[in-house]
């Protein structure tokens, strides 16, 4: 999970910050994920089991993520019991979300 290399130059988080913030998301994504796919191309859909406090965490790290990196745009819907996180991004992109996915998955095998 270290290697960063993924990373887009367009994203403005300073290179020192990248794995502290990456280390947030699998961590989320580590104790939370229920569910990930893939339901087009450029849309990465996960569900994360929800519970007093994730939501405001998921939405902390949407907003943080959002300023860096505006080639994502969340979505982020909460329900009784998941919070689900869309996430999508435009053809140029498309290797980003696809890495982010591979390491999501990776992550949340890791349960």
């Amino acid at each position: 999970m270290s290697d960063l290399a993924w990373a887009p130059q367009s994203c403005t988080l300073p290179t020192e910050e990248r794995p502290l913030r990456a280390a947030e998301w699998y961590a989320l994504f580590a104790e939370r994920l229920t569910s990930l796919s893939l339901p087009q191309p450029l849309h990465l859909c996960l569900d994360l089991a929800g519970e007093p406090g994730v939501e405001a965490r998921v939405r902390d790290l949407v907003e943080r993520e959002s300023a860096c990196c505006s080639f994502f745009t969340f979505t982020t819907t909460p329900g009784q019991d998941l919070i689900r996180l869309d996430i999508s991004v435009d053809q140029t992109h498309e290797a980003v979300l696809d890495a982010l996915a591979v390491r999501t998955a990776a992550t949340g095998e890791q349960q």
